[in-house]
């Protein structure tokens, strides 16, 4: 069964980079399209970025836009979500999942959630 596990992240300083991975196993990922989530202390999942299984197809949340890049290298069965000029806001545990719906403007997964990777921004 496919499992995606999701490394990366860390504390920052604001404006600092950090590059998240989302690897799998038990399978590959290149027939999917994958979305990055988070979750802020009290808050809902909220989508960050979705990349369909070509790559040619990207969608950013608003709040992200022009600061985060996903990219996939399916040679590698790994997606990355690269995170600069990094904000307070953007703490948060964030997750990769798989995509039950294409990437666009909404999209969700049906999958439950892994165990996530940490991101911190703070001085």
């Amino acid at each position: 069964q496919l499992q995606l596990v999701e490394s990366g992240g860390g504390l920052v300083q604001p404006g600092g980079s950090l590059r998240l991975s989302c690897g799998a196993s038990g399978g590959t990922l290149e027939e999917y399209a994958i979305g990055w989530f988070r979750q802020a202390p009290g808050k809902e999942h909220e989508g960050v970025s979705c990349i369909s299984s070509s790559g040619g197809k990207i969608n950013y949340a608003g709040s992200v836009k022009g600061r985060f890049t996903i990219s996939r290298d399916n040679a590698k069965n790994v997606v990355y979500l690269q995170m600069n000029d990094l904000i307070r806001e953007d703490t948060a545990v964030y997750y990769c999942a798989l995509l039950y719906s294409p990437c666009g403007a909404q999209y969700y997964t049906r999958d439950p959630w892994g165990k996530g990777t940490l991101v911190t921004v703070s001085s």
